[in-house]
């Protein structure tokens, strides 16, 4: 594999940075993940645009640079991917060892890619079947000491939670994601995911003004959900609400939309809105990215309705 790192294309066995980078001593970066389809990257400006406020919270905004998405074309066309993991990565780069960081930043900026799958309504899911899903007692930090829209290098939650995954797991059960809670007790998000159930129709979600990362894919899929007339409601939430619902799933940019199976041992049905949301997110990648048209039978919201009532 080839990778960009500082504006050069280098071997993966020579993409390396500093032991003095700030993102590596003191997780003072920012990146992203996506999903590139059919050579370009999915929801591009989203996904920039975030960086940017990232980086602007960690006090670098200037440091992403404007051409960063030719240094993904570049490291894209290297590879010959088309389809792709894909991450981008800002640091304030390299100062003294010390915790205050200084005035001037000479950014590290890295792109990443390895090859997946082909993506949209022809392609298969990364995942190799539906999640089970158990709670930690690992907790979203509050906003205000560790600022949730900012996606840092400082992934230390996400990290503790999936290390209680496999300390909790055995022969028979091992989960596949950890939800974490708020410190009141208020379910947030997974370790590395957002999360979506269905009560009685209404599709439902952590709010956004609870520390979670309110994802990319999220949104898409919110936005898709309310283009077919489904009731989208933004709420704090209880445990039990994802335990106790119709259906439910996790959202990230890897996973696209992943049907939950289980949480916490609890049954959670895969009913009709998580399959015509998974359907509908694969015919916009396949329209966006594989020059498909949409003209595909589904069914519509009503049906969906109608499927719920009946099961």
């Amino acid at each position: 594999m080839t990778y960009h790192v500082n504006g050069d294309l280098v071997p993966a066995s020579e993409a390396t940075v500093s032991v003095r980078d700030r993102g590596f001593m003191y997780g003072d970066g920012a990146f992203e993940t996506l999903r590139v389809y059919g050579g370009t990257p999915f929801e591009w400006d989203a996904h920039r645009d975030r960086l940017r406020r990232t980086a602007e919270t960690l006090g670098f905004g200037d440091a992403v640079p404007d051409d960063l998405r030719e240094r993904v074309d570049e490291t894209l066309a290297a590879n010959d991917l088309a389809d792709a993991y894909l991450k981008v990565s800002v640091t304030r780069g390299v100062q003294p060892g010390k915790l205050t960081p200084g005035p001037d930043v000479d950014p590290t900026v890295v792109v990443y890619v390895s090859p997946l799958g082909r993506g949209g309504v022809d392609g298969d899911p990364v995942w190799d079947g539906p999640a089970t899903v158990q709670t930690v007692r690992t907790r979203r930090p509050p906003d205000e000491s560790f600022p949730a829209d900012a996606k840092t290098h400082n992934y230390l939650p996400g990290i503790l939670a999936r290390i209680e995954l496999r300390r909790a797991a055995t022969d028979e059960f091992a989960a596949d994601e950890a939800v974490m809670r708020t410190t009141d007790g208020y379910l947030a998000e997974g370790a590395t995911s957002n999360c979506f159930f269905v009560d009685e129709g209404v599709l439902k979600t952590p709010s956004a003004d609870l520390p979670i990362l309110p994802g990319v894919t999220r949104s898409v899929v919110m936005d898709l959900a309310e283009s077919e007339g489904f009731s989208v409601r933004t709420s704090r939430y209880a445990v039990d609400d994802l335990r106790d619902a119709d259906e439910a799933f996790l959202t990230n940019s890897t996973w696209e939309i992943r049907p939950i199976e289980s949480v916490d041992g609890i049954d959670v049905g895969i009913g009709p809105m998580t399959k015509l949301l998974a359907r509908l997110y694969d015919e916009r990648v396949e329209r966006e990215h594989y020059d498909e048209n949409d003209e595909r039978e589904r069914p519509d919201a009503e049906t969906v309705e109608r499927e719920e009532r009946d099961e």
